[in-house]
């Protein structure tokens, strides 16, 4: 079991209707069901405020219109769903590139490489909420925990709107007065057989001598039952595909005006991103900049390097460089600094040993490498503050 609550289980509030609640403003405190809207619908989503009547998703949509006839009911619009979701796991890859969607709404997330720069896994939690919230409009409901299982209950309690973890030790203490239904894989049949056998509670199927319950429900429902009442899960977070690029943005409290500032800001963005990718054991070969502008006009600009890098110089270097084609005079309202074509570490390690030129170039780098090894320690140790880059603290004299 891990010694961290580092796995979260993030899930959108009722999201198809909370969509259509947050792209019309008049339908917000009403009570909307969002699906098929004929004789034979039925429903995908439902406000809380429509949960109320008992209005619930894969119900008939007649059904759910003599339940709550005063609701307003919506045919889904599941592009714009799609890109709601887009936008929030964008969010939650800028934070670690451990994501695993499960659905268009949900998805659980394993922050323990990112403790340095984040904070434990309710400090991750807090954080996402906030931007999510902030940057989409949208809220979500959080569970941490140390295993996916307690993780996903965790949120599922927490709804609507919450946060809720579960600190490392107490789990078995959490989980003992739930209900037994909370456990997945306890259907009706299941239940029923449960209750026939006096067990209500997940803390009852834990102290159950798991033979009984394997006699009771079969080898495998019976053993999974048992493992899931000891918080017994080592399923890790699988993201589905390659991570793709790992970045760091700012908004500024007030627009920036000099090159002098911009670069600073742009050093501190660099340290993030590349002490990020060298946390998730990548090298990256294109770095890119983005800007806002006061008037919101957004542009971008990247450059590929000859070799891949996880070196903050490097991307800091880079990253200045690009910003070299933007007058910042007109006011610069966000930064950020993304780095793509990601490979793995150790994969470019073993290409030096057949390649002198990237060799060469790996060696001369060194020196560069092991001044940000050392800045990790020392932050991991010490915290994010313990170290800053001169040129924060000095001005552009770095540049």
């Amino acid at each position: 079991m891990r010694d961290h609550a580092s796995i979260l289980h993030v899930d959108l509030d009722a999201f198809y209707a909370s969509v259509e609640q947050l792209d019309d403003p008049s339908l917000a405190g009403q009570a909307v069901v969002v699906g098929g809207t004929g004789n034979r619908g039925v429903v995908c989503a439902a406000s809380y405020e429509a949960r109320k009547f008992g209005v619930h998703s894969a119900m008939p949509t007649a059904r759910a219109r003599r339940s709550c006839p005063h609701a307003v009911f919506l045919q889904p619009r599941f592009e714009r769903y799609s890109q709601k979701s887009r936008e929030v796991m964008t969010i939650l890859e800028s934070v670690t590139p451990l994501v695993e969607q499960l659905s268009i709404d949900e998805a659980f997330l394993d922050v323990g490489g990112v403790r340095r720069q984040h904070g434990t896994g309710k400090q991750v939690a807090a954080l996402l909420r906030q931007r999510v919230r902030a940057e989409t409009g949208l809220t979500l409901s959080v569970g941490v925990a140390t295993t996916k299982f307690l993780a996903k209950l965790a949120s599922d309690l927490s709804k609507p709107d919450g946060l809720l973890a579960i600190a490392p030790g107490t789990e078995l203490q959490f989980l003992d007065p739930l209900p037994v239904t909370r456990l997945w894989g306890v259907g009706p049949a299941t239940f029923r057989t449960l209750d026939r056998m006096g067990v209500r509670t997940i803390g009852d199927v834990a102290r159950l001598d798991e033979a009984l319950l394997v006699r009771a429900l079969g080898s495998s429902l019976g053993a999974h039952l048992h493992a899931l009442a000891h918080n017994d899960d080592e399923r890790d977070v699988v993201p589905d595909r390659d991570t793709k690029s790992i970045g760091a943005e700012e908004t500024f409290g007030s627009d920036l005006h000099t090159e002098a500032d911009c670069r600073r800001e742009l050093v501190r963005l660099a340290d993030r991103v590349a002490a990020r990718l060298r946390a998730a054991e990548y090298v990256a070969r294109t770095v890119t900049l983005k800007i806002r502008f006061a008037d919101f006009e957004t542009r971008t600009r990247a450059r590929t390097l000859p070799v891949a890098t996880d070196l903050t110089a490097t991307v800091a270097d880079t990253a200045r460089e690009l910003l070299d084609h933007f007058d910042v005079a007109r006011g610069v309202r966000l930064l950020g600094v993304s780095l793509s074509r990601l490979e793995h570490a150790a994969e470019i390690q073993q290409s030096l040993l057949f390649d002198d030129a990237a060799a060469a170039t790996h060696a001369a780098d060194e020196q560069r490498a092991a001044i940000d090894r050392v800045t990790d320690a020392v932050r991991a140790r010490f915290g994010d503050d313990a170290v800053h880059s001169a040129t924060l603290l000095d001005g552009d004299r770095g540049r």
